[in-house]
Protein backbone atom coordinates (compact mmCIF):
# COMPACT_ATOMS: atom_id res chain seq x y z
CA UNK A 1 0.00 0.00 0.00
CA UNK A 2 1.04 3.60 -0.76
CA UNK A 3 2.16 6.05 1.54
CA UNK A 4 -0.32 9.20 1.81
CA UNK A 5 0.98 12.15 -0.37
CA UNK A 6 0.15 14.10 3.18
CA UNK A 7 2.46 11.45 5.16
CA UNK A 8 5.23 11.65 2.60
CA UNK A 9 8.53 14.38 2.76
CA UNK A 10 7.48 16.99 -0.12
CA UNK A 11 10.88 18.04 -1.67
CA UNK A 12 10.60 21.16 -4.18
CA UNK A 13 12.63 21.33 -7.18
CA UNK A 14 13.49 25.09 -8.14
CA UNK A 15 15.28 27.06 -10.31
CA UNK A 16 15.59 28.98 -13.47
CA UNK A 17 14.66 27.55 -16.90
CA UNK A 18 16.59 25.22 -18.64
CA UNK A 19 18.86 24.29 -15.55
CA UNK A 20 18.18 20.86 -15.77
CA UNK A 21 15.55 20.85 -12.78
CA UNK A 22 13.45 18.23 -15.07
CA UNK A 23 16.78 15.92 -15.78
CA UNK A 24 17.38 16.17 -12.12
CA UNK A 25 14.19 14.63 -11.11
CA UNK A 26 14.02 12.01 -13.96
CA UNK A 27 18.01 10.87 -12.85
CA UNK A 28 16.64 10.66 -9.27
CA UNK A 29 13.44 8.55 -10.22
CA UNK A 30 15.56 6.48 -12.40
CA UNK A 31 12.63 7.19 -14.72
CA UNK A 32 11.39 9.77 -17.47
CA UNK A 33 8.72 12.02 -15.40
CA UNK A 34 9.56 15.29 -16.53
CA UNK A 35 9.98 16.73 -20.76
CA UNK A 36 13.32 17.81 -21.08
CA UNK A 37 14.24 19.67 -23.76
CA UNK A 38 16.81 22.88 -24.81
CA UNK A 39 13.78 24.76 -25.20
CA UNK A 40 12.99 27.87 -22.00
CA UNK A 41 10.04 27.08 -19.91
CA UNK A 42 9.59 23.44 -21.32
CA UNK A 43 8.06 22.65 -17.88
CA UNK A 44 4.96 24.63 -17.08
CA UNK A 45 2.55 23.44 -14.55
CA UNK A 46 4.31 21.98 -11.23
CA UNK A 47 5.39 17.93 -11.48
CA UNK A 48 4.14 15.77 -8.48
CA UNK A 49 6.09 12.14 -8.79
CA UNK A 50 5.85 10.39 -5.24
CA UNK A 51 8.48 7.35 -4.67
CA UNK A 52 10.69 5.40 -1.73
CA UNK A 53 13.60 7.11 -1.37
CA UNK A 54 15.68 4.73 0.65
CA UNK A 55 16.65 5.12 3.59
CA UNK A 56 14.31 7.79 3.95
CA UNK A 57 11.59 6.79 3.12
CA UNK A 58 8.55 7.72 0.90
CA UNK A 59 9.05 11.28 -0.62
CA UNK A 60 6.57 13.70 -2.68
CA UNK A 61 8.98 15.20 -5.45
CA UNK A 62 7.21 18.84 -6.79
CA UNK A 63 9.00 19.90 -10.13
CA UNK A 64 8.22 23.74 -10.61
CA UNK A 65 8.78 26.03 -13.64
CA UNK A 66 11.55 28.52 -14.16
CA UNK A 67 11.63 31.23 -11.79
CA UNK A 68 13.11 33.86 -14.90
CA UNK A 69 10.36 32.40 -17.10
CA UNK A 70 9.39 34.99 -19.33
CA UNK A 71 6.85 33.16 -21.89
CA UNK A 72 3.35 34.65 -22.29
CA UNK A 73 2.30 32.53 -19.48
CA UNK A 74 5.36 32.80 -17.63
CA UNK A 75 4.17 35.43 -14.64
CA UNK A 76 1.73 32.57 -13.83
CA UNK A 77 3.64 30.18 -14.00
CA UNK A 78 5.78 31.65 -11.22
CA UNK A 79 2.72 32.40 -8.73
CA UNK A 80 2.56 28.83 -8.95
CA UNK A 81 6.37 27.76 -8.40
CA UNK A 82 6.10 30.15 -5.41
CA UNK A 83 2.75 29.14 -3.85
CA UNK A 84 4.24 25.26 -4.06
CA UNK A 85 6.64 26.63 -1.25
CA UNK A 86 3.76 26.30 1.02
CA UNK A 87 3.95 22.50 0.86
CA UNK A 88 7.57 22.24 1.30
CA UNK A 89 9.54 20.18 3.53
CA UNK A 90 13.01 20.37 1.85
CA UNK A 91 14.17 23.31 -1.13
CA UNK A 92 16.06 22.07 -3.83
CA UNK A 93 17.63 24.80 -5.76
CA UNK A 94 19.09 24.00 -9.06
CA UNK A 95 21.40 26.47 -10.82
CA UNK A 96 23.96 25.69 -13.38
CA UNK A 97 26.55 28.43 -12.48
CA UNK A 98 28.16 29.22 -8.97
CA UNK A 99 27.75 32.96 -8.95
CA UNK A 100 24.07 33.31 -7.99
CA UNK A 101 21.21 35.24 -9.86
CA UNK A 102 19.25 37.79 -8.24
CA UNK A 103 15.85 35.51 -8.86
CA UNK A 104 17.59 32.71 -7.32
CA UNK A 105 18.53 34.79 -4.20
CA UNK A 106 14.95 35.98 -3.73
CA UNK A 107 13.74 32.43 -3.48
CA UNK A 108 16.44 31.26 -1.23
CA UNK A 109 15.40 34.44 0.95
CA UNK A 110 11.56 32.92 0.81
CA UNK A 111 13.13 29.49 1.82
CA UNK A 112 14.64 31.30 4.98
CA UNK A 113 10.79 33.13 5.63
CA UNK A 114 9.40 30.43 5.55
CA UNK A 115 11.96 28.21 7.78
CA UNK A 116 12.55 25.50 5.14
CA UNK A 117 15.75 23.85 5.25
CA UNK A 118 17.04 23.79 1.40
CA UNK A 119 20.10 22.54 -0.63
CA UNK A 120 21.87 24.23 -3.29
CA UNK A 121 22.67 21.50 -6.59
CA UNK A 122 25.07 23.41 -9.04
CA UNK A 123 24.53 21.26 -12.06
CA UNK A 124 26.05 20.88 -15.42
CA UNK A 125 29.27 21.11 -14.14
CA UNK A 126 30.91 18.16 -15.43
CA UNK A 127 34.67 18.87 -15.30
CA UNK A 128 34.42 20.39 -11.82
CA UNK A 129 33.15 18.17 -9.64
CA UNK A 130 33.84 19.20 -6.38
CA UNK A 131 34.71 23.13 -6.93
CA UNK A 132 32.64 24.45 -3.92
CA UNK A 133 32.21 22.69 -0.61
CA UNK A 134 28.86 24.54 0.56
CA UNK A 135 27.21 23.42 -3.37
CA UNK A 136 26.36 20.44 -4.42
CA UNK A 137 27.75 19.77 -7.42
CA UNK A 138 27.03 17.46 -10.21
CA UNK A 139 26.00 16.91 -13.61
CA UNK A 140 22.70 14.51 -14.65
CA UNK A 141 24.74 13.50 -17.64
CA UNK A 142 27.90 12.11 -16.13
CA UNK A 143 27.53 12.32 -12.63
CA UNK A 144 26.98 8.34 -11.80
CA UNK A 145 26.69 8.83 -7.81
CA UNK A 146 24.36 11.61 -7.60
CA UNK A 147 21.94 9.71 -6.62
CA UNK A 148 23.73 8.76 -3.35
CA UNK A 149 25.38 11.88 -2.66
CA UNK A 150 21.73 13.47 -2.95
CA UNK A 151 20.64 11.31 -0.47
CA UNK A 152 23.59 12.02 1.73
CA UNK A 153 22.84 15.72 1.63
CA UNK A 154 19.11 15.18 1.89
CA UNK A 155 19.18 13.36 4.90
CA UNK A 156 21.25 15.94 6.88
CA UNK A 157 17.96 18.41 6.53
CA UNK A 158 15.21 16.02 7.22
CA UNK A 159 12.73 17.51 9.20
CA UNK A 160 12.59 16.59 13.00
CA UNK A 161 9.09 15.01 12.66
CA UNK A 162 10.41 12.90 9.83
CA UNK A 163 13.69 11.55 11.83
CA UNK A 164 10.87 11.11 15.07
CA UNK A 165 7.54 10.13 13.97
CA UNK A 166 5.13 12.52 16.21
CA UNK A 167 1.97 10.42 18.22
CA UNK A 168 -1.39 11.33 17.18
CA UNK A 169 -2.35 10.02 20.77
CA UNK A 170 -0.18 7.36 22.03
CA UNK A 171 1.75 9.88 23.85
CA UNK A 172 -1.37 10.87 25.53
CA UNK A 173 -1.97 7.61 27.36
CA UNK A 174 -0.08 5.02 28.55
CA UNK A 175 0.92 1.72 27.60
CA UNK A 176 -1.84 -0.83 27.47
CA UNK A 177 -4.66 1.94 28.52
CA UNK A 178 -8.22 1.89 26.74
CA UNK A 179 -9.28 4.47 24.57
CA UNK A 180 -12.92 4.20 23.02
CA UNK A 181 -12.86 5.91 19.73
CA UNK A 182 -16.49 7.02 18.85
CA UNK A 183 -17.26 6.82 15.00
CA UNK A 184 -20.06 7.68 13.24
CA UNK A 185 -21.02 6.74 10.05
CA UNK A 186 -20.01 9.84 7.79
CA UNK A 187 -21.90 9.87 4.63
CA UNK A 188 -19.23 11.85 3.65
CA UNK A 189 -16.87 8.80 3.63
CA UNK A 190 -16.00 6.15 0.95
CA UNK A 191 -18.14 3.35 0.88
CA UNK A 192 -17.13 0.51 2.99
CA UNK A 193 -14.30 2.58 4.70
CA UNK A 194 -13.62 5.45 7.52
CA UNK A 195 -12.18 8.40 6.99
CA UNK A 196 -8.53 9.24 6.94
CA UNK A 197 -8.03 10.56 10.39
CA UNK A 198 -9.99 7.64 12.50
CA UNK A 199 -7.54 4.99 10.29
CA UNK A 200 -4.27 7.06 11.52
CA UNK A 201 -5.38 7.22 15.15
CA UNK A 202 -6.69 3.71 15.32
CA UNK A 203 -3.41 2.69 13.75
CA UNK A 204 -1.40 4.99 16.46
CA UNK A 205 -3.55 3.49 19.14
CA UNK A 206 -2.30 0.08 17.78
CA UNK A 207 1.25 0.63 16.96
CA UNK A 208 1.14 2.48 21.14
CA UNK A 209 0.27 -1.40 22.34
CA UNK A 210 -3.08 0.28 23.03
CA UNK A 211 -6.67 -1.19 23.83
CA UNK A 212 -8.96 0.23 21.03
CA UNK A 213 -12.73 -0.11 21.31
CA UNK A 214 -14.30 1.38 18.11
CA UNK A 215 -18.02 2.03 18.46
CA UNK A 216 -20.82 4.36 17.10
CA UNK A 217 -22.03 7.33 19.29
CA UNK A 218 -25.26 5.09 19.64
CA UNK A 219 -22.84 2.20 21.26
CA UNK A 220 -21.06 4.47 23.67
CA UNK A 221 -23.16 3.96 26.81
CA UNK A 222 -23.26 0.30 26.04
CA UNK A 223 -19.29 0.32 25.88
CA UNK A 224 -18.87 1.88 28.90
CA UNK A 225 -20.70 0.09 30.87
CA UNK A 226 -19.26 -2.86 29.67
CA UNK A 227 -15.89 -1.90 30.97
CA UNK A 228 -14.33 -2.84 34.50
CA UNK A 229 -12.20 0.22 34.87
CA UNK A 230 -13.37 3.61 32.37
CA UNK A 231 -10.98 4.18 29.22
CA UNK A 232 -8.15 6.59 29.50
CA UNK A 233 -9.78 8.53 26.69
CA UNK A 234 -12.38 8.89 24.79
CA UNK A 235 -11.78 10.41 20.87
CA UNK A 236 -14.88 11.00 19.05
CA UNK A 237 -15.90 12.55 15.54
CA UNK A 238 -16.50 16.19 15.93
CA UNK A 239 -20.25 16.00 14.24
CA UNK A 240 -21.10 13.98 17.77
CA UNK A 241 -19.20 15.95 20.16
CA UNK A 242 -22.63 16.87 21.59
CA UNK A 243 -23.96 13.83 22.12
CA UNK A 244 -20.75 12.28 23.05
CA UNK A 245 -19.89 14.80 25.66
CA UNK A 246 -23.32 14.17 27.51
CA UNK A 247 -22.86 10.70 27.78
CA UNK A 248 -18.68 10.56 28.42
CA UNK A 249 -18.61 11.58 32.62
CA UNK A 250 -16.45 14.64 33.52
CA UNK A 251 -13.92 12.18 35.26
CA UNK A 252 -12.89 10.64 31.35
CA UNK A 253 -10.58 12.80 29.38
CA UNK A 254 -12.58 13.51 26.03
CA UNK A 255 -10.93 14.82 22.87
CA UNK A 256 -11.91 14.68 19.14
CA UNK A 257 -10.52 13.45 15.92
CA UNK A 258 -10.27 16.95 14.71
CA UNK A 259 -8.04 18.41 17.60
CA UNK A 260 -5.65 15.65 17.78
CA UNK A 261 -5.14 16.77 13.99
CA UNK A 262 -4.74 20.31 14.62
CA UNK A 263 -2.12 19.40 17.01
CA UNK A 264 -0.32 16.87 14.94
CA UNK A 265 -0.29 18.81 11.87
CA UNK A 266 -0.28 22.65 13.11
CA UNK A 267 -0.13 24.77 15.81
CA UNK A 268 -3.12 23.85 18.71
CA UNK A 269 -2.18 26.91 20.61
CA UNK A 270 -2.91 29.11 17.54
CA UNK A 271 -5.88 27.23 16.66
CA UNK A 272 -7.54 27.90 20.22
CA UNK A 273 -6.62 31.06 20.29
CA UNK A 274 -8.63 31.97 17.29
CA UNK A 275 -11.24 30.38 18.50
CA UNK A 276 -11.55 32.23 21.24
CA UNK A 277 -11.84 35.61 19.05
CA UNK A 278 -15.71 33.72 17.92
CA UNK A 279 -17.19 36.07 20.54
CA UNK A 280 -15.64 39.55 19.22
CA UNK A 281 -17.99 38.60 15.48
CA UNK A 282 -20.10 40.77 14.43
CA UNK A 283 -22.99 40.86 12.07
CA UNK A 284 -21.20 41.18 8.59
CA UNK A 285 -18.22 39.45 9.82
CA UNK A 286 -16.30 37.61 6.86
CA UNK A 287 -14.90 33.85 7.39
CA UNK A 288 -13.17 32.10 5.39
CA UNK A 289 -13.61 28.03 5.85
CA UNK A 290 -10.09 26.32 4.10
CA UNK A 291 -10.70 22.45 2.84
CA UNK A 292 -7.78 20.58 1.55
CA UNK A 293 -9.18 18.11 -0.09
CA UNK A 294 -12.27 18.33 -3.01
CA UNK A 295 -15.92 16.54 -1.92
CA UNK A 296 -19.08 16.71 -2.93
CA UNK A 297 -21.29 18.30 -0.20
CA UNK A 298 -23.74 16.91 1.56
CA UNK A 299 -27.15 18.53 2.22
CA UNK A 300 -25.92 18.86 6.11
CA UNK A 301 -22.35 19.46 5.19
CA UNK A 302 -19.95 20.49 7.95
CA UNK A 303 -18.55 23.40 6.65
CA UNK A 304 -21.33 24.82 4.44
CA UNK A 305 -24.57 23.93 7.61
CA UNK A 306 -23.27 22.91 10.39
CA UNK A 307 -20.16 24.91 11.54
CA UNK A 308 -22.27 28.52 10.48
CA UNK A 309 -25.57 26.74 12.50
CA UNK A 310 -23.14 26.58 15.09
CA UNK A 311 -21.67 29.99 14.61
CA UNK A 312 -24.92 31.56 14.47
CA UNK A 313 -26.12 30.32 17.64
CA UNK A 314 -23.37 31.00 19.63
CA UNK A 315 -23.00 34.52 18.09
CA UNK A 316 -26.69 35.53 17.32
CA UNK A 317 -24.85 37.39 14.42
CA UNK A 318 -25.09 37.00 10.39
CA UNK A 319 -22.25 36.40 9.77
CA UNK A 320 -20.59 36.07 6.01
CA UNK A 321 -19.22 32.64 5.17
CA UNK A 322 -16.64 31.94 1.99
CA UNK A 323 -14.95 28.99 0.97
CA UNK A 324 -11.88 28.05 -0.45
CA UNK A 325 -10.66 24.42 -1.63
CA UNK A 326 -7.25 22.98 -2.31
CA UNK A 327 -3.62 23.55 -2.19
CA UNK A 328 -3.13 27.19 -2.90
CA UNK A 329 -3.50 29.61 -0.40
CA UNK A 330 -5.77 32.94 -1.15
CA UNK A 331 -5.11 36.53 -0.06
CA UNK A 332 -6.60 36.36 3.65
CA UNK A 333 -6.68 40.19 4.23
CA UNK A 334 -10.07 41.37 5.28
CA UNK A 335 -11.42 37.95 6.93
CA UNK A 336 -12.07 38.63 10.46
CA UNK A 337 -11.67 34.67 10.88
CA UNK A 338 -10.11 31.69 8.71
CA UNK A 339 -11.67 27.97 9.92
CA UNK A 340 -9.45 25.41 8.72
CA UNK A 341 -10.57 21.62 8.36
CA UNK A 342 -8.29 18.95 9.95
CA UNK A 343 -6.00 18.40 6.84
CA UNK A 344 -5.63 14.92 6.91
CA UNK A 345 -5.23 15.45 3.22
CA UNK A 346 -2.30 18.09 3.72
CA UNK A 347 1.17 17.64 5.42
CA UNK A 348 1.69 19.62 8.35
CA UNK A 349 4.39 21.98 6.58
CA UNK A 350 0.80 23.40 4.38
CA UNK A 351 -0.74 24.02 7.48
CA UNK A 352 2.05 25.42 8.97
CA UNK A 353 2.75 27.70 6.26
CA UNK A 354 -1.09 28.78 6.40
CA UNK A 355 -1.22 29.83 9.90
CA UNK A 356 2.19 31.65 9.28
CA UNK A 357 0.81 33.62 6.63
CA UNK A 358 -2.73 34.24 8.94
CA UNK A 359 -0.61 35.37 12.04
CA UNK A 360 1.26 37.82 9.49
CA UNK A 361 -1.99 39.66 7.82
CA UNK A 362 -3.44 39.30 11.32
CA UNK A 363 -5.99 37.15 10.84
CA UNK A 364 -7.15 34.64 13.45
CA UNK A 365 -7.15 30.79 12.57
CA UNK A 366 -8.77 28.05 14.09
CA UNK A 367 -9.86 24.36 12.66
CA UNK A 368 -13.64 22.92 12.41
CA UNK A 369 -12.67 20.63 15.98
CA UNK A 370 -12.09 23.43 17.45
CA UNK A 371 -14.97 25.78 17.15
CA UNK A 372 -17.49 23.00 17.29
CA UNK A 373 -16.37 21.98 20.69
CA UNK A 374 -15.77 26.29 21.31
CA UNK A 375 -19.48 27.00 20.26
CA UNK A 376 -20.64 23.72 22.41
CA UNK A 377 -19.11 25.07 25.35
CA UNK A 378 -16.99 22.45 25.82
CA UNK A 379 -13.53 23.65 24.46
CA UNK A 380 -11.77 23.57 28.19
CA UNK A 381 -12.45 19.90 28.35
CA UNK A 382 -12.34 18.87 25.19
CA UNK A 383 -8.04 20.51 25.08
CA UNK A 384 -7.26 19.92 28.82
CA UNK A 385 -5.80 16.32 28.19
CA UNK A 386 -3.22 18.20 26.16
CA UNK A 387 -2.58 21.29 28.94
CA UNK A 388 -3.51 24.00 27.36
CA UNK A 389 -5.25 26.93 28.77
CA UNK A 390 -8.41 27.71 26.53
CA UNK A 391 -7.78 31.72 27.13
CA UNK A 392 -4.81 30.70 24.20
CA UNK A 393 -1.69 30.45 26.73
CA UNK A 394 0.37 27.41 27.03
CA UNK A 395 0.73 25.50 30.38
CA UNK A 396 3.93 24.32 31.75
CA UNK A 397 4.08 21.47 29.20
CA UNK A 398 6.61 17.89 29.38
CA UNK A 399 7.70 16.55 26.11
CA UNK A 400 9.57 13.83 24.57
CA UNK A 401 12.17 15.74 23.17
CA UNK A 402 12.44 17.75 26.59
CA UNK A 403 12.95 14.50 28.52
CA UNK A 404 15.49 13.13 25.35
CA UNK A 405 17.84 16.53 26.12
CA UNK A 406 17.82 16.05 30.11
CA UNK A 407 19.37 12.54 29.20
CA UNK A 408 21.64 13.47 26.92
CA UNK A 409 22.88 15.87 29.57
CA UNK A 410 22.95 13.22 32.20
CA UNK A 411 24.42 10.44 29.71
CA UNK A 412 21.16 8.56 30.31
CA UNK A 413 20.46 5.86 27.95
CA UNK A 414 16.22 5.71 28.24
CA UNK A 415 14.26 3.03 26.03
CA UNK A 416 11.49 4.58 24.67
CA UNK A 417 8.89 3.63 27.41
CA UNK A 418 10.83 5.17 29.53
CA UNK A 419 10.87 8.01 27.59
CA UNK A 420 7.12 8.38 27.55
CA UNK A 421 7.02 6.92 31.38
CA UNK A 422 9.06 10.31 32.44
CA UNK A 423 7.04 12.50 30.02
CA UNK A 424 3.87 11.77 31.47
CA UNK A 425 5.66 11.72 35.31
CA UNK A 426 7.36 14.90 34.77
CA UNK A 427 4.10 16.56 33.10
CA UNK A 428 1.73 15.32 36.37
CA UNK A 429 4.37 17.53 38.63
CA UNK A 430 4.31 20.37 36.24
CA UNK A 431 0.61 20.09 36.82
CA UNK A 432 0.53 20.38 40.50
CA UNK A 433 2.94 23.39 40.57
CA UNK A 434 0.12 25.49 38.16
CA UNK A 435 -2.08 24.12 40.48
CA UNK A 436 -0.62 25.83 43.52
CA UNK A 437 0.17 28.59 41.56
CA UNK A 438 -3.47 29.22 41.15
CA UNK A 439 -4.16 29.47 44.78
CA UNK A 440 -4.63 33.58 45.54
CA UNK A 441 -1.79 34.75 47.34
CA UNK A 442 -2.16 38.17 47.28
CA UNK A 443 -2.72 39.15 50.71
CA UNK A 444 -0.07 37.41 51.77
CA UNK A 445 2.90 38.60 53.09
CA UNK A 446 6.49 36.84 51.46
CA UNK A 447 7.89 34.55 53.27
CA UNK A 448 11.59 33.14 53.61
CA UNK A 449 10.75 30.39 56.05
CA UNK A 450 7.31 28.80 56.81
CA UNK A 451 7.98 29.01 60.65
CA UNK A 452 7.76 32.68 62.15
CA UNK A 453 10.94 32.86 64.18
CA UNK A 454 14.06 34.79 64.47
CA UNK A 455 17.55 33.72 64.31
CA UNK A 456 19.56 34.28 67.27
CA UNK A 457 23.08 35.71 65.72
CA UNK A 458 26.05 36.50 67.31
CA UNK A 459 28.75 39.51 66.63
CA UNK A 460 31.04 38.72 64.16
CA UNK A 461 33.85 39.56 66.41
CA UNK A 462 37.40 37.56 66.60
CA UNK A 463 37.87 36.48 70.08
CA UNK A 464 40.49 33.20 69.96
CA UNK A 465 43.37 32.94 67.75
CA UNK A 466 45.87 29.83 67.42
CA UNK A 467 49.35 29.89 66.77
CA UNK A 468 50.70 27.65 63.92
CA UNK A 469 53.05 25.88 66.05
CA UNK A 470 49.32 25.18 68.32
CA UNK A 471 47.78 24.10 65.35
CA UNK A 472 50.68 21.82 64.06
CA UNK A 473 50.58 20.04 67.28
CA UNK A 474 46.95 18.40 66.05
CA UNK A 475 49.08 17.48 62.59
CA UNK A 476 49.61 13.30 62.36
CA UNK A 477 52.61 13.85 60.69
CA UNK A 478 54.15 17.22 58.84
CA UNK A 479 56.57 18.21 56.52
CA UNK A 480 58.26 21.47 55.93
CA UNK A 481 55.50 22.89 58.19
CA UNK A 482 52.94 21.53 56.66
CA UNK A 483 50.06 18.92 57.33
CA UNK A 484 51.51 15.62 55.40
CA UNK A 485 48.46 13.35 54.25
CA UNK A 486 48.56 10.06 52.44
CA UNK A 487 49.35 10.01 48.52
CA UNK A 488 46.67 9.14 46.62
CA UNK A 489 46.81 7.13 43.66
Amino acid sequence: MKALKSLRLHIGLFGRTNVGKSSFLNKITSQSISIVSDIAGTTTDVVEKSMELLPIGPVTFLDTAGLDDISELGSQRIEKTHKILNRCDIAVLITDKFELTQVENEIIDEFKSLNIPYLIIVNKQDDNLSAKSDFMVTSTVTDNKIVDKFKAELIKLLPDEFINSPKIVGNLVDTKSTVILVIPIDKEAPKGRIILPQVQTLRDLLDSNCISIVVKESELQDALDGLKNPPALVVTDSQAFKKVSEIVPDSIPLTSFSILFARLKGNLDEFIKGANTIEKLKDGSKILFLESCTHHAIDDDIARVKIPRLLKQKTGKELVCEYYTGHDFPDVSGYDLIIHCGACMTNRKEVLSRILIATEKHVPITNYGIVISYCLGILPRATKIFSFQTNGEKEMAITVKDVEHVAKLARLELTEEEKEKFTRQLGDVLKYVDQMNEVDTSNVEPLSHPIDFVNVMRDDVVHYEQTKEQLMANAPDEENGFFKVPKIN
